[in-house]
């Protein structure tokens, strides 16, 4: 997703940001977190629940629901089944129509609610900041820059130390640094900015004690 040339200047920056502190920052791109198997068939299931009674309400005639082929001089019971046969033919239809155009990549993107979004996008940051081992630290003072290309969403999660230290001032800052990145179709830019606030955070609460050890590679992770 980024050149390799856009991995180096992010790994510099991580660098020069590590150099000026005990803590370490991570930076993680995604290109989607999840496939929202869901999506699809909950507005699937809606539209082919809600749709038919939406149109007789509305004032769409009963007759339009059934074959217009079929005599109208049937016994009432034979009319009422095969009206209900028909509604529910008329269901189906919906149902698998609407999936299958829910199902388009583009489609389904737009049609995902953005707390859903934002709930699987955090948990996949949160999945990121712990197969990192940055929670098992001493100096718990970790910093994980995540952002999920096509959920078009960035998460940041510090840990707690470094977290209680600075407050939510400079992560906003971070995230809106990253954020005008992503929106630009700079991602690079976006995130070593966001390294940039970081680092200045970790130096200032908890300077550098001599040559930093890095354990964690300062490279961006594409997943």
């Amino acid at each position: 997703m980024l050149s390799e040339a856009d991995h180096q200047k992010i790994a510099a920056a991580v660098g020069a940001a590590e150099a000026r502190t005990t803590g370490e920052i991570v930076c993680i791109l995604a290109r989607e977190v999840s496939n929202y198997r869901e999506v699809p068939l909950a507005w699937a299931i809606a539209v082919a629940l809600i749709a038919p009674p939406l149109a007789l309400l509305t004032g769409a005639p009963a007759e339009a629901l059934t074959p217009r082929d079929w005599s109208a001089s049937a016994a009432p019971a034979a009319t009422l089944t095969r009206a209900l046969e028909a509604y529910g033919l008329l269901q189906v239809v919906l149902f698998t129509v609407v999936a299958g155009l829910a199902s388009i990549p583009r489609v389904r993107r737009l049609l995902t609610p953005a707390p859903l979004k934002r709930h699987r996008v955090h948990r996949a940051a949160l999945q990121q900041f712990l197969a990192t081992g940055l929670h098992l630290s001493p100096g718990r003072t970790g910093v994980v820059i995540f952002a999920s290309q096509q959920d078009r969403r960035v998460e940041l999660l510090a840990d707690d130390a470094i977290h209680a230290a600075v407050g939510d001032k400079t992560w906003n800052a971070a995230i809106a640094a990253m954020q005008d990145g992503m929106q630009k179709g700079r991602p690079a830019q976006g995130y070593i900015r966001a390294v940039e606030l970081c680092g200045e955070a970790l130096a200032a609460h908890f300077p550098s004690q001599g040559p930093h050890e890095n354990t964690i590679s300062d490279r961006l992770l594409e997943i």
